[in-house]
Order: structure tokens, then sequence, then C-alpha cells
């Protein structure tokens, strides 16, 4: 079968935030966003409480040079939930994360590297991935799991702020919107997926940079029935590294091709649309 063609599975943008003007310009539009966001706490808090406790695997796969997966993780830790947090590092683990990095010197791909953390582990709610260089924002884990589960969603995301180096533009935060269902979750910087979702997912396919893979996520989940969707209302930052800059574009997209070739996707101009927005969320 024809390998798709890059403009078919590929956004068309870098999602690089640079230039004096562009940065100006998101980070007052961040500032002005966060402020209207205090308004929504206490009615995420009462979602976030109306939902029973559950079990959630958070897996990620560090660099030992990273300086943002500690507070991560300890962010994710401060939650009602039971969540289990297991960790695998490219290098030696760092010493605040020992007990919870399962494996070191991974030498895969992401997605390679969370197979090999994902072995023998069924037991949970939720599967939460999160890359090592996002920040996440207070209360994030109650909150995000409390509107997922009120919108009924299989896979989700949180929105990324407006500085983010977020190459597509339906996951940036949206002014107005509590959260958005959508055609499309990204595979990172934080993916989320319902039990369901995940055990029909996982292993996650032998893939070492994954492009693509969302966009076949999201044909099997129209497929099933399965909605997806995106919280404005707890974007994550990911603002440190841009898209693809620790390996070359031209492997990543002649993975995807490959990848791709006789599977369904959603095409990458449909995976920008938003279904539905949620301006409130009731418990």
């Amino acid at each position: 079968m024809t390998a798709p063609e890059p403009e078919e599975f590929l956004s068309g943008e870098t999602g690089h935030v640079a230039g004096i003007r562009r940065t100006l310009s998101r980070r007052f539009g961040d500032a002005l966003l966060d402020l209207r966001a205090r308004s929504a706490a206490a009615s995420l808090d009462r979602i976030a409480a109306a939902i029973p406790r559950r079990s959630v695997l958070a897996l990620s796969v560090y660099r030992p040079d990273s300086s943002q997966v500690e507070s991560a993780a300890g962010e994710l830790q401060r939650t009602r939930h039971e969540l289990h947090l297991r960790l695998g590092s490219t290098g030696a683990a760092l010493p605040a994360l020992a007990d919870s990095t399962a494996a070191t010197n991974l030498g895969g791909g992401k997605f390679q590297n969370l197979n090999t953390l994902l072995e023998g582990e069924q037991s949970f709610d939720w599967l939460l991935v999160f890359d090592d260089d996002v920040e996440l924002p207070p209360r994030f884990l109650d909150r995000f799991l409390g509107v997922a589960e009120r919108l009924d969603l299989a896979l989700a995301q949180p929105a990324q702020t407006l500085m983010s180096h977020a190459a597509w533009r339906v996951t940036r935060r949206r002014a107005g919107s509590l959260a958005r269902e959508t055609r499309f979750v990204e595979i990172g910087p934080v993916t989320a997926f319902r039990r369901d979702a995940a055990l029909e997912l996982t292993p996650f396919p032998d893939l070492r940079y994954g492009w693509g893979l969302d966009l076949h996520w999201a044909a099997l989940a129209q497929g099933r029935g399965w909605r997806l969707g995106i919280v404005d209302a707890l974007p994550v930052k990911h603002e440190r590294s841009p898209v693809a800059t620790a390996y070359g574009h031209e492997e990543a997209i002649e993975e995807a091709r490959n990848f791709l070739s006789g599977r369904p996707f959603v095409p990458a101009a449909q995976a920008q649309e938003t279904l539905v927005t949620h301006r409130k969320v009731q418990p």
C-alpha cells in the first residue's frame, strides 16, 4: 500500500515560540488566561472530589540532566488517588527518584522505553504518560481526572500554554473553555488513557519517535466511539525544548510513513478540529 505523504500526517507548523513580539504577546496572553482561570478553581475542586478514588499508573522516561522531572513527579504525588509512579532513565537514576525508577540506561525510543516500564503492569484505572520536560499546574492530577471522567473521555490531555512549543494548534489553551472534545489527543507531553483504552492501545507499537501514532489512535477512537478531549483549564508548560531538537525530522517522518501505511489514521487537517467546547462542567 502507498505510504501517506507528510502533509497528510504533519501539522505543518513547528510550534516553536521565538521573536520578541511573539514572545511578549504569548506571555501576556498566558498571564491573562491564568488570571481568568482562578475563578474556575473552586469548580475544578468540586469536580475532582466527585469521582471515586482511582488507581493511576504514571510513566515517564527521563534524561539524567532533566531539570523538571522531579518537580513533575512531586506534583503528581500530591493527589488523593492511588498513584503508582514508575520511571525509567536513559542513564543513571536521579537520587531523588531512585525509589520510583524501575529501569536505567534505557536506549530505545520513547515508546520502546515505555513498553519496558509497562511490562506486567495492568492494575490501574488510568494510565498517565508524561515527558521529563513538562511543568504541571497545582492540584493537577485530581482536577484533571475529575474533568476527564465527568466528560467520559477515553483519551485526554491537558492543553499547553501559549508559550509552549506545541506543534498542533488544537492543543494550545483556549480562552473561555474549561475543556474541549476533539478528534485528536497528542502523544505528549502529557497523555492520559482510561483503562479500557490503555489495554487496547498497549503495548505501544515498536516506534522510536512515534510521529503519526496519535493520528492512528484518533481513527481507532472514532471506530470504537471513544471520546477524546483537551482540558484547557489545566494547561501545562512545555516551554524548554522545541519538538524534535534531539533527533532528525527525516527519520521521524520516514518512520511515520511506514507505520501509517496500511493503517487507519485521522488526517492532520481533521485532527485540528474541535467538536464541542465545554465552558462549564457540573460535578
